[in-house]
C-alpha cells in the first residue's frame, strides 16, 4: 500500500511486521498493521477546518436535546435563571481551557484519537483507549439514531395521519413506522460518514445556522405568548452554601458532558489550519455559545412557567404545541438537521477510526463508518435506550472510565514530553521505537488507567460517594494523571519530529 499524497519524500510502502532492512520502497519503515491513508498525519496544506468549521461543531453540539434536558432540569431541581447561566459560565470556560489544549494536541500532530493514544500507551496498547471511547460512542449513536426517529414518525404522523396504523405492528421491539424512520436515517447517516471527514465539516457547517436561528425562533415565539413574562425560578430558589453546592455541582457535570469529546477532538482538529483558528472556533463556538444556550434555556423554560406552572422537559415540548402545522413541521425538521449533526460528531467519528485502527490493513474510513453504523443497528439500540441497568451500569460504567483516560493522554503529552513528539515513530514497529515500549504496551499507563479506574467507578456506582458524584469525571481525570504521572519513565526521547515527511492531504 502505497502512501497517496505524500507531500515531503519519495512515496513509502508500509511493510509487514518484520524489522526492515534498508528498504528504498519503504525509507521511513512503517508498518502496514499502523499505517493507511486514513489514520495518517494530515498534511499542514490542504487544511479546510478553519474557525467556522469549529464553531460550528459547537454550534450544533452544544444545542442538543440531551444538553437542553440537563439545562432545563436544574431549574426543576430550583436553581434560578442566573444561577443556571453561572453554571454554564464556570463550566464552559473549563471547557474552552480543555478542548482548546485538546486541539491543539490534533493540530500539531495531525493523527486522529487512536493513533494520538499511541503516544501515551504505546502502539499496540492504544487499542484500549480508541475502543473504549468507541464501544460507548457506538452504543449512543445507535441511541441518538433511535431517538431522531421518534421525531420523524410524529413528522411522518403530522403529514399523513393514516400512518399511525403502522404502530400496531411491531418486530424486534419496534413498530413498523419506527423500523422505517429508524432505518431512513440510520442510511442518511451512512451516506454522509462515507464521503468522510470533509462532508461531515459541510453538514455541521450547514446545520449550525439553522440550529441557532430555530432556537432563537422559538424563544421569541415563547416571549411574545408570554407577553413577556419569564419566571426566573419555581419561587424556592437556592441560596447560600447549598447554592454555591448546586452551581459547581452543576458546572462539574457541565463539564463532564463533554468527557467523551474532549479525548477525541483531535480527530476534527487534525484537519484545523492553525492554533489560532481552534482558539477563535472554541471561543465563540464555547463561552459565548454557551451562554447564548443558557439564556435560551432561561427563555423557553421561565415563559411556559409564567404561562401556566408547568416545566418542560425539553423544546420539543414547546415545538409540538405550536398551533401552526407548517411551522411545526419546519421546527421538527431542524430538530432532526439537530441531532443528525450531533450524533456524526459526537457518535459516529470515534468508533470509525477506533475500527479503522484495530483493521489498518482491511479497512478504511468508508468501510470502518459501515461496519460501525451496522454495529449500531443490530444492538438494537431502542432496546438498550428502555433499559435502565444498561445504560447506568454498562455505558456509565464504560463512560467513567473516560476521565482517567483523559487525566493519562494530557499529563503524558503535556507534562511528561512536553508536547514533544516524533510523529513518524507512530507508525513504525521496530523494538527502538519511541512508542514500543514492552511489545508495544505501555504497562505503566495501563497501570495508571486500572488505578484510577477503580476511583471513577467506586464514585460512579457507590452511593455513599453521591455527594461529590458531580464531580466524578475531575476526580477521575485527576487520578489518572497523578497516578501517572507517579509511575511514568522520566526518561524519554523527546525528539520533535513532525509528520510531514509521510502525511498526506486531508480528504477524511
Amino acid at each position: 500500500m502505497s502512501i497517496p499524497n505524500a507531500v515531503t519524500a519519495p512515496q513509502s510502502t508500509p511493510t509487514t511486521d518484520v524489522p526492515l532492512g534498508i528498504d528504498p520502497s519503504n525509507p521511513h519503515q512503517l508498518s502496514a498493521s499502523l499505517y493507511n491513508e486514513d489514520l495518517a498525519p494530515t498534511a499542514q496544506k490542504g487544511r479546510t477546518w478553519n474557525a467556522y468549521s469549529i464553531f460550528t461543531l459547537w454550534a450544533n453540539d452544544v444545542h442538543s436535546l440531551g444538553n437542553y434536558a440537563f439545562a432545563i432540569g436544574l431549574f426543576a431541581l430550583g436553581m434560578s435563571g442566573w444561577q443556571i447561566l453561572g453554571a454554564l459560565g464556570i463550566g464552559a470556560i473549563l471547557l474552552f481551557a480543555l478542548l482548546t489544549l485538546s486541539g491543539f494536541m490534533g493540530e500539531k500532530t495531525g493523527v486522529p484519537f487512536p493513533v494520538m493514544s499511541r503516544i501515551a500507551f504505546g502502539i499496540t496498547g492504544a487499542q484500549l483507549p480508541a475502543l473504549l471511547r468507541g464501544a460507548v460512542a457506538i452504543a449512543w449513536f445507535g441511541i441518538q439514531t433511535f431517538l431522531a426517529s421518534q421525531v420523524l414518525s410524529v413528522m411522518v404522523i403530522a403529514l399523513a395521519p393514516g400512518a399511525v396504523s403502522l404502530r400496531e405492528t411491531s418486530f424486534l421491539g419496534l413498530d413498523v413506522l419506527g423500523w422505517i424512520c429508524f432505518v431512513s436515517l440510520w442510511i442518511l447517516q451512512l451516506v454522509i460518514v462515507s464521503y468522510g471527514m470533509e462532508m461531515i465539516r459541510k453538514y455541521e457547517a450547514f446545520a449550525g445556522p439553522v440550529i441557532l436561528v430555530t432556537f432563537l425562533a422559538l424563544a421569541v415565539w415563547m416571549l411574545f405568548e408570554s407577553g413577556f413574562n419569564i419566571a426566573l425560578d419555581t419561587g424556592t430558589p437556592r441560596s447560600g452554601l447549598d447554592m454555591w453546592i448546586g452551581v459547581f455541582g452543576a458546572a462539574a457535570l457541565w463539564v463532564s458532558i463533554y468527557g467523551t469529546f474532549v479525548l477525541n477532538f483531535c480527530d476534527f482538529t487534525r484537519g484545523a489550519i492553525s492554533k489560532q483558528a481552534i482558539v477563535r472556533g472554541n471561543f465563540f463556538g464555547i463561552p459565548l455559545n454557551m451562554l447564548f444556550f443558557g439564556a435560551i434555556v432561561v427563555v423557553l423554560t421561565g415563559t411556559q412557567f409564567s404561562i401556566n406552572g408547568i416545566i418542560i422537559d425539553s423544546p420539543s415540548d414547546v415545538v409540538q404545541a405550536i398551533p401552526n402545522t407548517a411551522l411545526l413541521l419546519l421546527a421538527s425538521g431542524a430538530l432532526l438537521v439537530l441531532t443528525i449533526a450531533v450524533n456524526l460528531m459526537a457518535n459516529f467519528v470515534a468508533p470509525t477510526y477506533a475500527l479503522n485502527n484495530l483493521f489498518p490493513k482491511h479497512l478504511n474510513f468508508r468501510r470502518a463508518a459501515l461496519i460501525s453504523g451496522v454495529i449500531g443497528l443490530v444492538i438494537l439500540p431502542w432496546n438498550l435506550y428502555n433499559s435502565p441497568e444498561i445504560i447506568n451500569y454498562f455505558l456509565g460504567g464504560l463512560g467513567a472510565l473516560l476521565g482517567p483516560l483523559f487525566g493519562i493522554i494530557m499529563a503524558d503529552y503535556w507534562l511528561v514530553r512536553r508536547a514533544r513528539i516524533n510523529v513518524v515513530d507512530l507508525y513504525r514497529t521496530s523494538p527502538n521505537g519511541t512508542y514500543y515500549f514492552t511489545r508495544g504496551v505501555n504497562y505503566r499507563a495501563v497501570a495508571a488507567l486500572a488505578i484510577s479506574s477503580i476511583v471513577a467507578l467506586l464514585l460512579a456506582f457507590l452511593p455513599a460517594l453521591h455527594v461529590v458524584g458531580p464531580f466524578a469525571w475531575f476526580l477521575g481525570s485527576g487520578s489518572g494523571a497523578l497516578v501517572y504521572l507517579l509511575l511514568a519513565k522520566r526518561q524519554h526521547d523527546l525528539a520533535d519530529i513532525d509528520g510531514e515527511a509521510i502525511a498526506v492531504v486531508a480528504k477524511h
